[in-house]
């Protein structure tokens, strides 16, 4: 008999809930580039790249594949996200009314200045500053880092219980984004409650966002829903190792601080991204539990 820390066996032919999440997501992708006012490109653009990500996803999930080909098909869900965040600035629409932006500030202003946050990062010089921009870039390698971490722990088996709440968690924030069309601060009230300190760290972060941001929207966060997806996906994936989960979940408390702290988002996008990725975890949980019965 097997013992309950084994390795479960992976059935091939099986799609995998990430799959399911990421199917629906591109499904949802291709309706809305034939509703959204976009030029006739951006529809064909669209169109063609979600029925090759589609045919992809039907090939890995139907195929017996190699161990080399099985590890494409855990990382395949994370440059699915990717391509699911440039979708959504393939769909920006123009946006020249910011009444979004300035109830949200109001908040920001009350957080950081009213009750101190920012003086408080700032207390010890650029130190707390520099980290907190530090983890926002890692925000990126978070995913990767979350799988290595199961393949360390001998876990490869799950890998969907960890991809499909990370995938999950960015997917449902990014479906948002064409219902709240927004700003980031630094772009709509420049300068107003910057950080002091202009750190390596966060010119890098500028850099990033200049060449690979998009301008549809900031709400919910999708740096912010996606690092929580990682934590509570590892919580999911590897319980009786809480420590590799509980390490992420405070990586993500700081990058939800960074992102407002640094004026990438509105504390209403860190919060909200934080639900998204909770709702994700609960649906997430539920189903990986109907599926263990």
């Amino acid at each position: 008999m097997q013992s309950a820390d084994a390795p479960a066996l992976e059935v091939p032919n099986k799609p995998r809930v990430c799959e399911w999440i990421l199917l629906a997501f591109f499904l949802y992708t291709s309706a809305l580039a034939l509703i959204l006012p976009l030029v006739l490109a951006i529809r064909v653009r669209t169109i063609c790249a979600n029925v090759l990500v589609l045919g992809i996803l039907h090939c890995l999930s139907r195929w017996n594949l190699s161990r080399r080909w099985r590890t494409a098909r855990d990382l395949f869900p994370i440059a699915c996200v990717l391509l699911a965040y440039q979708q959504m600035g393939w769909f920006a629409q123009p946006h020249e009314a910011f009444d979004l932006e300035r109830a949200w500030v109001v908040w920001d202003r009350l957080i950081l200045a009213d009750f101190g946050l920012k003086g408080a990062i700032e207390l010890f010089g650029p130190v707390l500053p520099g980290l907190l921009e530090l983890l926002y870039v890692l925000t990126y390698v978070l995913a990767p880092a979350g799988y290595l971490i199961l393949l360390a722990r001998g876990r490869r088996d799950r890998a969907d219980r960890f991809l499909a709440l990370y995938a999950g968690s960015a997917v449902a924030a990014y479906a948002l984004f064409p219902y709240f069309p927004s700003e980031p601060p630094r772009a709509v009230f420049p300068g107003e409650l910057f950080p002091s300190y202009d750190t390596l760290f966060r010119r890098l972060n500028w850099w990033i966002l200049g060449g690979a941001g998009i301008h549809t929207s900031v709400f919910p966060s999708g740096h912010v829903s996606s690092a929580f997806g990682c934590a509570f996906g590892l919580l999911l994936a590897l319980p009786e190792r809480k420590a590799y989960g509980t390490t992420m979940v405070l990586v993500a408390s700081g990058i939800a601080v960074a992102t407002v702290y640094g004026r990438y988002h509105y504390a209403v996008d860190a919060l909200a991204g934080l639900a998204t990725s909770a709702v994700a975890a609960a649906l997430c949980a539920a189903s990986f539990n109907r599926r263990s019965e």
